[in-house]
C-alpha cells in the first residue's frame, strides 16, 4: 500500500513539473507584439519565477496581520509572507501601461507585488522595489512596507505561452463549395 502511494505521488509530481516546463518570462516585447488590453491581461495566468519572502517588524500595538506568519528573530516579532516559486498570480491593476500589480492571494486585492520591464534583463517584467541591495528591497504589500528578499532580485513574471497563445485562436473549418 505504501509503495502504491509513493508511486502515485512521484507520478503526480512528475506531471506537475512537466506542466511547468512551458513557462516563459513575460517581456515587454511579448506584451507589445500581442497588444493585449487590460481585460485580456486579466485573463492571463502569471507565475513568479523565484521564491519571494516579505518581512516586516511588528511594533507594539500592531494588531493587523496579513496572511503571513509571526516569527521571533533576535527577540523581535516579525511578520513573514512567503510567495513560493511557481505561485500563480493575476493582474489586479495597471497604474501605468508598463506597471502590473500582481496579486498572489485569493481573498485580498490589496496584497500585490508590482512588476515592470527591466532593460538589464531584456525587458522581462521583474519585481519593482525601492532600494535594492544584496537581494533585499522595500515594497508596499497590503498597505504596509515590507522588506522583500529574493535569491535573485530580478524575480520575474512567467506565463504559460502555449496556453496564452491557445486563448487567442479563433478558428473555423471550411465546409467546401460546390458548383450549382
Amino acid at each position: 500500500m505504501k509503495i502504491t502511494s509513493l508511486v502515485s505521488l512521484t507520478l503526480l509530481l512528475t506531471l506537475a513539473l512537466s506542466s511547468c516546463s512551458n513557462l516563459t518570462p513575460f517581456t515587454q516585447r511579448l506584451y507589445d507584439e500581442n497588444a493585449w488590453s487590460k481585460s485580456e491581461l486579466e485573463s492571463i495566468q502569471f507565475y513568479v519565477s523565484e521564491d519571494l519572502v516579505l518581512e516586516r517588524q511588528l511594533r507594539d500595538g500592531d494588531t493587523k496581520i496579513t496572511s503571513g506568519k509571526i516569527i521571533m528573530r533576535d527577540g523581535r516579532r516579525i511578520e513573514r509572507v512567503v510567495i513560493p516559486k511557481g505561485t500563480p498570480g493575476v493582474l489586479l491593476d495597471m497604474p501605468r501601461e508598463d506597471r502590473f500589480m500582481i496579486g498572489f492571494e485569493s481573498n485580498n486585492d490589496e496584497a500585490y507585488i508590482r512588476f515592470g520591464p527591466n532593460p538589464k534583463t531584456g525587458n522581462q517584467y521583474v519585481v519593482l522595489a525601492k532600494d535594492w541591495s544584496r537581494g533585499r528591497g522595500k515594497v508596499i504589500y497590503d498597505g504596509r512596507e515590507f522588506t522583500i528578499f529574493s535569491n535573485d532580485q530580478a524575480a520575474r513574471l512567467l506565463v504559460d505561452l502555449k496556453k496564452t497563445k491557445d486563448r487567442d485562436v479563433n478558428s473555423r473549418v471550411a465546409k467546401g463549395r460546390k458548383i450549382d
